[in-house]
């Protein structure tokens, strides 16, 4: 089942993305999976960000160190497109936070200007110091995601 929230509210600056005052909560069932670290620290409930079969790579750097590249993520809000030079070259990503805490953890590659990066576009970073990985024995939620609930 789905957890409501009641609201769209997040950090100043980063955008609601239900647009109608409700937000559902996922939880993911069938496999392990990586959660929000803010909210697993401090809430009894840890905010399921994505399955670990989603992990493309984990040769990725972040603001806090090793980054990994996941195909989807659910449970985020975005941040506006912002036009980011990055090691790989230049890019046009979106901050990603956390839906329930709204803690930064990880960005969106929207554009890809070299052509050898396009694989990235449409792809998340997930932040390593700022997730969870769960496995599925740690008794988490009963609820399965449905394919028409990815966020992207």
């Amino acid at each position: 089942w789905l957890k409501l929230y009641k609201s769209c509210l997040g950090p100043e600056g980063h955008r609601d993305v239900c647009g109608m005052g409700r937000l559902f909560k996922r939880y993911l069932d069938g496999g392990d999976v990586y959660v929000c670290a803010s909210c697993d620290a401090t809430h009894r409930d840890s905010t399921h960000l994505a399955f670990s079969k989603e992990l493309l790579s984990t040769n990725f750097r972040g603001r806090t160190g090793t980054a990994l590249l996941f195909d989807k993520v659910v449970n985020v809000t975005f941040g506006p497109p912002e036009d980011s030079l990055l090691t790989t070259g230049r890019h046009t990503i979106r901050v990603i936070y956390c839906l329930d805490c709204s803690e930064n953890v990880g960005w969106k590659y929207d554009v890809a200007f070299e052509e050898d990066q396009k694989y990235k576009e449409g792809r998340f970073i997930l932040e390593e110091a700022l997730v969870c990985k769960k496995n599925d024995d740690d008794g988490l939620g009963s609820v399965s995601a449905m394919d028409d609930g990815w966020d992207g």
